[in-house]
């Protein structure tokens, strides 16, 4: 089982249960850097037998499976793509730097983790891929889909305690 991963881009913001992102983890019909196009509908059944099965879509960081950072509350296909919303969980202390990481700009992509079932070989070259089962989104640094981005991000408690916290440290030096 060979788990393939594309990135995209993300936009935090937050709801007081967490730093809130969302954005397109993935877009159909475009190119990615590997020459990957990914197919309307090619999630459709990932989707759904994790719904079926009561098992949800992670939130890792960088793809590692050691550090899911949040939850994905919504996963679902729309004409554009693979959009995804969910809350960064302050409870976790990786969650917080990356929320950091967010505020400041210094990350803003999404990748999916995932394997290929269907694919077929355009005249390009292009790897067209039907049906993927989808494993995981994770909030990355570079992107393979140079368009997926985090396209919302809110101010919360949480991204105030952490300009509160530098602040402070700032008057310190």
């Amino acid at each position: 089982m060979d788990l393939e991963f594309k990135y995209a881009a993300l936009t935090p913001h937050n709801t007081g249960d967490g730093l809130k992102v969302s954005g397109y983890a993935s877009l159909f019909g475009v190119r990615d850097q590997g020459g990957d196009v990914l197919q309307p509908g090619a999630f459709a059944a990932s989707l759904a037998a994790l719904k079926t099965q009561g098992n949800k879509v992670r939130m890792l960081w960088q793809h590692d499976p050691n550090t899911p950072i949040g939850v994905w509350d919504d996963v679902s296909e729309d004409a554009t793509g693979l959009h995804v919303s969910g809350r960064l969980l302050p409870d976790v202390a990786k969650a917080r730097e990356v929320a950091a990481l967010l505020a400041a700009g210094a990350i803003d992509g999404l990748s999916i983790g995932y394997r290929t079932l269907r694919a077929t070989k355009a005249a390009d070259g292009s790897r067209l891929l039907h049906e993927v089962a989808l494993w995981e989104v994770s909030l990355v640094t570079f992107p393979m889909l140079q368009q997926a981005r985090v396209t919302q991000k809110a101010d919360d408690s949480l991204l105030s305690a952490l300009r509160q916290a530098r602040a402070t440290l700032a008057n310190f030096n």
